[in-house]
């Protein structure tokens, strides 16, 4: 059996900017709350943290700077994907040698890939890991998906220990369950499906929810580890509203635009993504208000 990297939530990080770059004083407020919170991983410097416009300098500070805030209190994930395996594979090496608890790499966006060649990809990148790594497979994004026995596949890496599924399809979890258990946990990649997921055999969420509102993204799965399936249940309805409107547009617009009225960060967002806007804004305020946020 591999190593679980974490079981329950670890939150997909928004990186604080503005016009001078990272942030990083709102960036180590962010931090501390998430640990405060209890959240047993963080994962830095991935979609959520928008990695796309961060330069490989800002990139590797900002992993820096979060193992070190850290400090050994929550672990840390490093997002290192690319759709260039070569660039995926020099991140990794170098997330690695600052001290990071493990890796997420997405599958290659754009050039769309074959099976194998995910299968390539990603045994290449988990070679030249020193960490564990999970898989993140996101088709709404990259226009491909990592298929059930692809992943069979990929589970018989030694360093591949997780997916981040966030295709959206419970029948595809469900067989990936199934042809991968004990070798490859699966993480919920999508804030409105944890109970759903956890209910196939899921360990967990990555989630962009847990920013906003990491303790009782926690104790959605809390109470389902606990056998109280009804309250888990209760909880994920409770904040699908927030999470519909976390993902009115595109992540991490909304998510930036809840943190900055809370106070850790600025309501700023590189290009080609702009702020949130109305009516998505003022139904996320609206969503926010109600629940005491």
């Amino acid at each position: 059996m591999k190593e679980s990297l974490f079981r329950g939530v670890a939150t997909a990080l928004i990186t604080p900017t503005n016009e001078s770059g990272v942030d990083y004083a709102h960036l180590g407020k962010l931090i501390d709350y998430q640990i405060e919170a209890g959240i047993p991983a963080l994962v830095v410097c991935a979609t959520t943290g928008e990695a796309p416009t961060l330069s490989d300098k800002e990139h590797l500070d900002v992993l820096k700077f979060a193992v070190d805030r850290a400090n050994g209190r929550t672990k840390i994930i490093a997002g290192t994907g690319s759709n260039d395996t070569q660039h995926a594979i020099q991140m990794t090496k170098d997330a690695c040698s600052l001290g990071v608890d493990g890796i997420l790499t997405v599958t290659p966006y754009y050039n769309k890939a074959t099976q194998s060649g995910l299968v390539a990809s990603f045994g290449a990148i988990a070679d030249a890991s020193s960490k564990p790594m999970i898989v993140y497979s996101v088709p709404s994004r990259t226009g491909v998906n990592i298929e059930p026995k692809t992943c069979a596949k990929l589970a018989e890496h030694p360093n591949i220990v997780a997916i981040k599924e966030a295709s959206g399809n419970l029948s595809q979890i469900l067989e990936i369950a199934a042809l991968t258990e004990g070798k490859l946990d699966i993480y919920s990649g999508n804030d409105d499906q944890i109970v759903p997921i956890l209910s196939v055999g899921g360990i967990g969420v990555i989630s962009v929810l847990s920013n906003v509102v990491p303790k009782q993204t926690i104790e959605i799965c809390d109470r389902w580890f606990a056998g109280d399936i009804a309250g888990s249940l209760a909880l994920q309805k409770k904040y699908l509203p927030l999470i519909k409107a976390l993902f009115s547009q595109v992540n991490p617009i909304p998510a930036k635009a809840a943190l900055a009225r809370m106070g850790y960060c600025e309501d700023y967002i590189r290009l080609p993504l702009v702020p949130m806007e109305e009516p998505y804004r003022s139904n996320l305020y609206a969503c926010m208000d109600a629940l005491g946020i």
